[in-house]
């Protein structure tokens, strides 16, 4: 997925119903706008058409000529300065009155052709701003020239109505999205928590704390849930056959092995000590390498079989009670101390396969103690397991050496030389890794780190 799209599933629907929503809702209020101001325009058109009238209504004329009104208009607007409303009455382009509303400079007079008694509607500019001017011609009992007659009203005063409720608007809408989008943020929220259950039931799952996914999903997510069953069910059977393999090709192969190793003593008995010792060692090299990687192929399934756990405790327990049996003329004190949170996400056997290989190599060179202490890293979510022993420890550059498949620092020491390789590649199978480095004690300290089942 592209670095520049957000890779959750709720947060990309939060995000296109807010894209949706507004541009649903700016089309809306667009449309609304519009609709408003044409309203706005009808009405104001409505009302100066009135004034227009009303004017005509009540202009008298003096025997000179001379027009008046017998009293003002109905409107108060048309009684103050700066109101934006105004009117006049003009004969041949000539000013004749205005209402008190009007500016001292006189306000334009139209020159459009105008016919008798009707009204038009026009705009026109009035120093640095625009007018709209509505203006009908009247003439008079009695004359002969016409007058027109004028109402106008500022484009300012139609044009802030507009903008005022534009802004009301654009408040109301805005509002109207937020509301919208945590309405729809909700119904993500809801919508998927059938997959926050799946994740939940996944976990729990791979922690050991149920066998199967539940059946009660909603109807769309239930096919994934019984694939995904079915999966676990099949992994666990290739794991099961693995596990079988692996232990029929140990058995199958240790006869044939055990029948070289017979051979090359019998050689050894008639004389032919190099023959026998090339047959030895080769038999030797053969039983590491199986012992190697049916070790690696044991760990690698298990390693895919979700909700494999292994409590440290009782599990070092158990190797601390053999290793006294085992090294009892050495009378070692080794002491443990594990948390009992302590839960590692691995196979129990290849567990004590670790541990033992450990604790064995500590209690060989340790000189009267070995301490192992278990404890949980929340940070990293990691088990760790320190083992310390008083022996007299390695240099800085063989401690990667061991590692090596076969590598030996004291042929005098029993062993194959592959405990510590072995070690390394099961716990690095499981996610985790060992290392070793210069104890407190004085010898050697091994830590291993696994996946923490928290």
């Amino acid at each position: 997925m592209s670095a520049s799209h957000p890779k959750s599933l709720r947060t990309r629907l939060v995000i296109g119903a807010l894209i949706w929503i507004s541009i649903g809702v700016s089309a809306a209020g667009v449309f609304i706008s519009v609709l408003f101001g044409q309203h706005a325009a009808a009405l104001v058109d409505s009302e100066m058409m009135g004034h227009v009238e009303e004017l005509a209504s009540l202009i008298d004329v003096n025997p000179e000529g001379a027009p008046h009104l017998y009293r003002p208009l109905s409107d108060p607007r048309f009684g103050f300065a700066g109101s934006g409303y105004s009117w006049q009455v003009s004969r041949a382009g000539k000013v004749l009155i205005k209402s008190i509303s009007a500016s001292a400079a006189d306000l334009p007079v139209p020159n459009d052709p105008l016919a008798l008694y009707e009204t038009l509607k026009l705009t026109m500019p009035n120093g640095t701003q625009t007018m709209i001017v509505y203006e009908s011609l009247l003439l008079p009992e009695g004359q002969s020239e016409p007058l027109r007659l004028q109402v106008n009203v500022d484009s300012s005063m139609v044009d802030a109505v507009h903008r005022t409720f534009n802004i009301s608007l654009a408040m109301s809408l805005l509002l109207l999205v937020v509301a919208l989008t945590g309405a729809a943020a909700l119904q993500v929220v809801f919508g998927l928590q059938p997959m926050s259950r799946l994740r939940r039931a996944l976990a729990a799952v791979g922690l050991g704390h149920a066998e199967k996914l539940p059946q009660n999903f909603p109807v769309e997510v239930q096919p994934l849930v019984d694939d995904l069953n079915n999966l676990i069910e099949v992994n666990a059977g290739m794991v099961l056959r693995a596990r079988t393999q692996a232990g029929n090709l140990a058995h199958a192969l240790k006869t044939p092995l055990a029948v070289l190793t017979d051979e090359a003593h019998r050689l050894d008995a008639r004389g032919e000590g190099e023959s026998a010792s090339v047959i030895l060692q080769q038999s030797q090299r053969m039983q590491r390498e199986i012992d190697y990687q049916i070790a690696r192929a044991r760990a690698a399934a298990s390693r895919s079989v979700p909700g494999v756990l292994a409590q440290v405790a009782p599990t070092v327990s158990t190797i601390v009670s053999a290793m006294k049996r085992l090294h009892g003329a050495k009378a070692l004190q080794i002491h443990a101390d594990i948390d009992e949170r302590c839960v590692a996400v691995c196979d129990p056997m290849d567990l004590n396969e670790m541990l033992a290989n450990l604790i064995d190599n500590a209690c060989k060179w340790a000189s009267s103690a070995v301490s192992i202490r278990g404890s949980v890293d929340g940070e990293t979510k990691h088990a760790l397991i320190a083992i310390d022993d008083d022996g007299p420890g390695l240099p800085p550059e063989a401690m990667d050496v061991v590692f090596q498949v076969g590598e030996r620092l004291d042929e005098q020491m029993p062993g194959s030389g592959l405990g510590l390789p072995i070690v390394r590649d099961l716990a690095r199978l499981y996610g985790g890794d060992v290392c070793l480095e210069k104890s407190q004690r004085g010898g050697l300290r091994a830590i291993l780190r696994l996946p923490w089942a928290c």
